[in-house]
């Protein structure tokens, strides 16, 4: 059973800092391409950031690039999302997803960041 366990999200100020984590396991994560998407009040899931199983491609949205920097430790089974200079914008609920031959999906955590 796969289990992706988001933790790290909370309630900053603007400019501030948050870093996600993103514990996966139930599967070969180092095989395994992984992103992050958030979720806005009303809104659609939208892509964030993603590192391929090798980490050699990273991708990010356009309103994060330059602030967002994703990683991974293929020896923690873990991905990371090192959130700079956060904006009121950035708040959603941010979403782990693991890519192998299916998608997998944690169940959120929480960004609130206040102007």
């Amino acid at each position: 059973q796969v289990q992706l366990v988001e933790s790290g999200g909370g309630l900053v100020q603007a400019g501030g800092s948050l870093r996600l984590s993103c514990a996966a396991s139930g599967l070969t994560f180092s095989s395994a391409d992984m992103g992050w998407y958030r979720q806005a009040p009303g809104k659609e899931r939208d892509f964030v950031a993603r590192i391929t199983w090798s980490g050699g491609s990273i991708s990010y949205t356009d309103s994060v690039k330059g602030r967002f920097t994703i990683s991974r430790d293929n020896a923690k089974n873990t991905v990371y999302l090192q959130m700079n200079s956060l904006k009121p914008e950035d708040t959603a609920i941010y979403f782990c997803n693991a890519r192998t031959f299916q998608n997998y999906w944690g169940q959120g955590t929480q960004v609130t960041v206040s102007s």
